[in-house]
């Protein structure tokens, strides 16, 4: 079966080399896709250095246009099995496997990397810790149970991917609102205990009103979603 990694990155080029030293020994045979969305710095040439298949957009369009980028090419390569990372060196990619195995295994469909099962120590903050706390109550209302529902480490099967090539998946922020989607298709959902560090970088979701938007959004979009988006027809 064709397996793939996707890491999505955006002036990542300090971090970017180590992570893909790491997949490489982690998970050889499996191909490296990055999506460069519009970096300023040397992103693309350290991805393509290291052997990667590098995807570029002429302009930086968000963390979910760069995923849906790869999804789309993942889909047209025929990838079957495929685990999505960040760039910034905060999902250890030796969880990679773990993750993948169960959809491997054909017991589920997505499986989602949790900071928060286990024997995890990661903290977050109480602002966010709320947040986190919102979105598990919105989800568990629709009868799916995500503790960690903006987990950006997750891997899935080729019936995921064709979901999240639609028209409909978020360009900005893919969180709970893409979850549902997943599971109103009826597609099994589970997590498996990963490590994440904090990210060296302070994202910009954090700063300013973006926190207060973000919410508001994701709130529009869950509500959206219960109504249904679909996979498109191949």
């Amino acid at each position: 079966m064709k397996r793939a990694i996707l890491i999505p990155a955006f002036n990542e080029a300090p971090r970017l080399s180590e992570v893909l030293r790491r997949v490489a020994d982690c998970s050889p045979g499996f191909d490296v896709i990055v999506v460069d969305d519009g970096s300023s710095d040397a992103t693309a040439a350290v991805a393509a250095g290291a052997g990667a298949r590098v995807l570029r957009h002429p302009f930086n369009l968000g963390y979910g246009a760069a995923l849906q980028t790869g999804y789309k090419y993942a889909w047209r390569a025929g990838v079957e099995l495929l685990v999505q990372l960040d760039a910034d060196g905060q999902h250890d990619p030796v969880d990679a496997r773990a993750l993948l195995e169960p959809v491997e295994r054909g017991e589920l469909d997505l499986v989602i990397g949790s900071r928060f099962l286990g024997a995890g120590t990661y903290r977050m903050s109480a602002l966010r810790g709320v947040g986190r706390a919102l979105f598990q109550r919105l989800l568990r209302a629709f009868g799916l149970c995500v503790t960690d529902p903006t987990s950006g480490f997750q891997a899935m099967n080729r019936s995921v991917l064709a979901l999240y090539t639609s028209d409909a998946f978020p360009s900005d922020y893919p969180d709970v609102d893409v979850l549902l989607a997943v599971h109103r298709e009826r597609l099994r959902v589970g997590e498996r205990s990963v490590t994440m560090t904090q990210s060296v970088r302070v994202s910009s979701l954090h700063s300013g009103w973006t926190p207060i938007y973000y919410v508001y959004k994701m709130m529009l979009s869950v509500w959206a979603a219960s109504a249904g988006w679909t996979r498109p027809p191949r």
